[in-house]
């Protein structure tokens, strides 16, 4: 018999999605509804976003599908706070923000950094039955 999903995993699943179709669709609008917009630099940022939203949002259905626990968690915030960070301010900064957001830019990559830390402790641990 299946078991039912945990109302928390339904909504980080939800959340993946968004994060894996807002990719797409960013990366679509970079490309051709911005094309004659932004100046080379712009569209560098832009590409750059994209690509770390993109394998992110992967790395958000990694920690979806690891085992659970606090480095799961702690994973799948990490990831999402490092989508919102690193490659809003990204997409910020190549629409013309000012050049100050560029500093919120590390931030989302020391979260990218735990989370990749901690998707690794997840996977490791052995799936123990829930008591």
């Amino acid at each position: 018999m299946r078991q039912p999903v945990p109302a928390i995993l339904r909504r980080a699943s939800w959340l993946t999605g968004a994060a894996g179709a807002s990719a797409v669709l960013l990366g679509a609008f970079g490309a051709h509804a911005l094309r004659g917009v932004l100046d080379p630099a712009g569209r560098e940022l832009w590409h750059t976003a994209t690509q770390y939203h993109f394998w992110h949002a992967l790395a958000l259905a990694a920690a979806c599908l690891a085992p659970a626990g606090r480095a799961r968690r702690t994973a799948f915030i990490a990831f999402a706070a490092g989508i919102v960070l690193f490659c809003g301010s990204l997409y910020a900064l190549a629409l013309g923000a000012p050049r100050w957001c560029g500093a919120i830019t590390p931030l989302g990559g020391v979260a990218f950094i735990v989370g990749w830390l901690a998707l690794g402790v997840a996977l490791r641990r052995e799936d123990k039955p829930a008591s």
